[in-house]
């Protein structure tokens, strides 16, 4: 769908003060083989590292595309602005758009795809330091997990935490629109960072603007005993941006694949993403519901060479559930990941999460947890009570990172396998929780017991 052609919405026009981005598909990358002879220039050792232990080939996928194909852009006019070493393409931005038909004749070039119409793409890039911690009152419960017990319980965790797994030596990406306060924030004090990336607003600070991704990361991260514990807080954590909360266009697809590539070349395990997408804030780049088959959508092609790194991918079904679009949102189409729907208190669906099946017939959501009034800490640092299927994910993939810390020897694909076949309804998935809540300790026990045989 993305890739049929040359969008020429804008041809023609030249709006003061605007300015336009394009997606540049390259007909390769300028690389070789000879490349493969040194990916300790492109990837990071722990990369590397995750690859022998997943067995996993560095490839050619892996090599960034060849400045000189980059410099062949900027010639014809252009600013870069991202680019996808996986899918060999590059964002770039104009204040012409008749740009587009300067792009498309170049030697490199495929296609070109519109993605962006606005003004002061950069605006807002920072925000002012503020050390001051944000210490609200300490209220607690008589339960060591706090406020969070409920949804630790729910999936069977806590037992997986007695055990001592509780994500030490896991690394775990959590993909986000901004982590507002999480610096300064009590309930982080013990977080493991293992460091922050800005891809809408490169060199930019994450931990302003939107505190979605500081609720996100508490379900995971949080570390107070008698108010809220995650379910992984001993993992270490990476904090991507790549949600440009002030619009809606196919940009935000390729920010997302920057997000996932560079999470890959920092040798991350996990990635838990509550980004998801169908529609944009033009009618010319709509999805549609036939496109759900894991491979039509531009961010659903990234996610499946995620899977093919190695890497353990979590995703949210969306909560869409009660609007017009009703199904999943895509990269949750994806067959290689995990995605997540929300359920309440009752174990029922929430009305509001997104449902399958996917467009080709598989089951989709693949798996549920709690989604409403799911317990999160907010911007203030405050324990609240959130809906959405962006609360369930991250408390699954916390578990997910505990249970592959204890089953250290399995693949990504054997980890949602096994948690998949060990959850509630697994003999008989449906539309709405998929293979149904999951049990963590059962899937350990599952894969022990194989193991002794």
């Amino acid at each position: 769908m993305l890739r049929a052609g040359v969008l020429l919405l804008f041809a023609g026009t030249v709006a003061a003060g605007e300015s336009y981005c394009f997606r540049v598909y390259l007909k390769d990358k300028g690389v070789t083989d000879a490349s493969l002879l040194t990916p300790e220039t492109f990837l990071s050792k722990e990369s590397l590292d995750r690859r022998v232990r997943r067995m996993v080939d560095v490839s050619l996928s892996d090599v960034p595309i060849a400045p000189s194909h980059v410099e062949t852009l900027v010639a014809a006019g252009v600013r870069p602005v991202t680019q996808s070493k996986w899918m060999a393409t590059v964002v770039v931005e104009s204040d012409d758009s008749l740009a587009v038909d300067r792009l498309k004749v170049l030697p490199v070039v495929d296609s070109v795809q519109f993605v962006w119409k606005g003004a002061d793409r950069l605006t807002g890039s920072d925000c002012p330091p503020d050390t001051t911690p944000l210490d609200p009152t300490k209220e607690k419960t008589s339960q060591d997990y706090g406020y969070a017990q409920t949804q630790i319980e729910m999936l069977n965790g806590i037992k997986l935490h007695e055990l001592g797994k509780r994500g030490q030596g896991m690394r775990i990406a959590v993909i986000d629109a901004g982590f507002l306060n999480v610096d300064r924030i009590s309930m982080f004090e013990s977080l493991h960072l293992l460091g922050t990336h800005n891809v809408v607003f490169p060199g930019g600070n994450v931990y302003c603007e939107d505190d979605h991704g500081t609720k996100v990361l508490s379900c995971l991260a949080a570390n107070q005993p008698g108010r809220m514990v995650g379910t992984a807080p001993d993992a270490s954590y990476l904090l991507i941006k790549s949600e440009d909360t002030r619009s809606e266009y196919p940009i935000e697809e390729d920010f997302w694949a920057a997000a996932l590539e560079y999470a890959d070349s920092m040798g991350i395990d996990i990635v838990s993403s509550s980004l998801g997408y169908y529609v944009f804030d033009t009618n010319d780049t709509l999805y549609h519901a036939c496109d759900l088959d894991g491979k039509t959508a531009f961010i659903s092609q990234v996610a499946r060479m995620a899977e093919e790194k190695g890497i353990l991918l979590f995703v949210s079904a969306g909560n869409e559930g009660n609007h017009e679009w009703g199904k999943i949102t895509f990269p949750a189409d994806v067959p290689g990941l995990l995605t997540v729907g929300a359920i309440n208190e009752g174990r029922r669906r929430s009305s509001f999460s997104s449902t399958g099946f996917t467009a080709d017939y598989r089951v989709k959501p693949d798996i549920v947890a709690l989604g409403t009034g799911a317990t999160v800490v907010d911007a203030s640092g405050d324990i609240s009570r959130s809906n959405g299927t962006s609360f369930s994910t991250p408390i699954v993939a916390g578990l997910g990172a505990c249970l592959w810390q204890a089953l250290s020897w399995l693949s990504n694909r054997e980890i949602m396998a096994l948690i998949r076949q060990t959850a509630s309804q697994a003999d008989h998935p449906d539309a709405e929780q998929g293979y149904g809540i999951p049990d963590m300790y059962k899937a350990y026990q599952k894969e022990l017991n194989a193991a002794v045989q």
